[in-house]
């Protein structure tokens, strides 16, 4: 009988996160972002840091919105 390894749990941190949000705003990607309070906002990212991101908008004041804040972001489609 073969002993079986314990399984090993998923990462809580992959750091991966800085390289996505790069690509990002390196190909102008547009995004929407959810926030916790289910509004939501499109544009392109311009800027991150380990608390906030800034998110451009055409005709739009741009926006700097903290990360606790987000529930989720994701691509938007492009026509």
């Amino acid at each position: 009988m073969a002993t079986q390894k314990p399984k090993t749990r998923a990462p809580e941190q992959t750091f991966e996160e800085p390289a996505y949000l790069r690509q990002l705003i390196d190909d102008a990607v547009p995004v929407r972002i959810r926030m916790r309070t289910n509004e939501e906002f499109s544009g392109i990212l311009e800027y991150y840091d380990a608390s906030f991101v800034r998110l451009t908008r055409k005709g739009e004041p741009n926006l700097f919105i903290y990360k606790h804040d987000i529930k989720y972001l994701f691509e938007e489609e492009t026509a």
